[in-house]
């Protein structure tokens, strides 16, 4: 039996791949590219490529803006394909085409059920300005409690940094405790398996079909919650509420 989602006060979100479809934006936007691969590699494996070079790229550049190290990950891409080197033009539409990543149908109206009975905190890899290009998409301004960027911290998840970064400023801003904390995340590699280090709740929202962080063999990955869908969580939430 699941233990009490009530218990918690804040809940700290990754983004991209729990609330805005990151897997389907990075495929549409690498299209261009792909294009001209004959066979193309399946979506799956253009996935799991793309995720080496970018947690790679993470590593080495921890201080670089997202949608620039974006626009060096799609040169690399090119590189492993055998392809030409892309064009500027080209490489900057990959970086700058978070805005255009779609949200799951159900975050928006799911985002506004969980504020009724949580702080809602953003912990994500990327930058400001891509955040905010993705925002209007999920509720606009006002929709979250605390936002914090890789470009605000100096660093990528699954960097611990981020997670000791993100609880000192629910402490400060909230007076909340990491007991008071459950990690919402997609992904068992950017966020369960750190957030375990700290001996942080987590609720894995699975998003089925979806590829990057989420392989069995992420280790030390672990969460007390589990829901196919944030839509999913907010009716166990409600649900739950009501009964108390």
């Amino acid at each position: 039996m699941m233990p009490s989602l009530l218990t918690q006060k804040l809940l700290c979100f990754d983004v991209y791949g729990t609330i805005i479809d990151w897997e389907t934006g990075l495929y549409a936007a690498a299209a261009p590219l792909l294009s001209q691969l004959s066979p193309a590699p399946s979506r799956e494996a253009f996935l799991r490529t793309y995720l080496a070079f970018e947690s790679a790229q993470q590593v080495a550049t921890p201080n670089l803006r997202y949608s620039t190290l974006l626009s060096i990950v799609y040169t690399q891409l090119a590189v492993h394909y055998n392809l030409p080197a892309p064009s500027p033009s080209a490489t900057a539409s990959f970086g700058s085409s978070i805005g255009l990543w779609p949200a799951f149908d159900d975050s928006a109206a799911a985002l506004q059920q969980l504020r009724q009975h949580y702080k809602l905190a953003v912990l994500s890899n990327v930058d400001r300005t891509s955040f905010a290009s993705s925002l209007q998409g999920l509720g606009g301004e006002g929709t979250f409690d605390l936002i914090l960027t890789a470009e605000d911290i100096g660093s990528y998840k699954p960097d611990v940094a981020n997670f000791e970064y993100m609880l000192r400023e629910v402490k400060e801003k909230f007076g909340i405790e990491k007991e008071q904390v459950c990690v919402t995340a997609n992904s068992l590699f950017h966020d369960h398996a750190p957030a375990k280090k700290f001996g942080l709740v987590s609720a894995w929202i699975e998003r089925p079909g979806a590829v990057i962080g989420v392989g069995e063999e992420v280790e030390g990955a672990a969460y007390e919650w589990r829901f196919q869908t944030l839509g999913e969580m907010a009716d166990a939430v409600a649900k739950e509420a009501g009964r108390s």
